[in-house]
């Protein structure tokens, strides 16, 4: 059975909002790594929206920065699916589903291929609750933002979700990045 996964990069005080803080080619680096595990990324709309045509171009265009190309090619050359009621368009190798969200990720989790990994907070969020997601990525950012909205704020679990640490790294920006898998 194919596992899902997600990876986030968080503040110190878990603010997730991209404009606080920067990935350096360490850490495009370390997402690129894990990233060969997966052969489908499954979008909220607004991820899709905010990231496919960024780093579509930036694989286009390569930036010289090895880890930054290599995660900007696998963003653009893995396959993608977008949950959404209201996109009415993808190009490439996508596909909107507007399905039964619970029902799709179960579904996709019976095919055979590599891992599942998902991009997008609201989306996160709803597969969380549904205990859907078997593995965690977190990349701690040695910084304190004070404001903006917070992993798992809101979430509406109605029990803990046990985690067990499977491997650490520190890298020389400061910024840690922590793998969990669910217990």
């Amino acid at each position: 059975m194919r596992k899902v996964t997600f990876g986030v990069n968080l503040s110190i005080d878990a603010c997730y909002d991209h404009t606080r803080f920067n990935g350096d080619e360490e850490i495009h680096q370390y997402f690129a790594d894990i990233s060969q595990d997966v052969d489908l990324v499954v979008y909220g709309r607004k991820m899709y929206q905010l990231i496919v045509p960024y780093w579509t171009e930036v694989a286009k265009n390569k930036t010289g920065v090895e880890g930054t190309d290599k995660f900007a090619k696998g963003v653009n050359d893995v396959e993608k699916i977008v949950f959404s009621r209201t996109l009415e368009s993808v190009e490439g190798n996508t596909r909107i589903l507007r399905g039964n969200l619970e029902e799709e990720i179960r579904k996709l989790k019976q095919q055979p291929g590599k891992n599942i990994s998902i991009a997008g907070m609201t989306l996160r969020s709803q597969l969380t609750a549904l205990g859907l997601i078997d593995e965690f990525h977190f990349v701690i950012h040695p910084g304190i933002v004070g404001q903006g909205k917070r992993f798992m704020e809101d979430e509406g679990l109605t029990e803990t979700l046990n985690l067990k640490l499977v491997a650490a790294k520190v890298f020389k920006s400061g910024c840690v990045a922590l793998h969990y898998v669910k217990q």
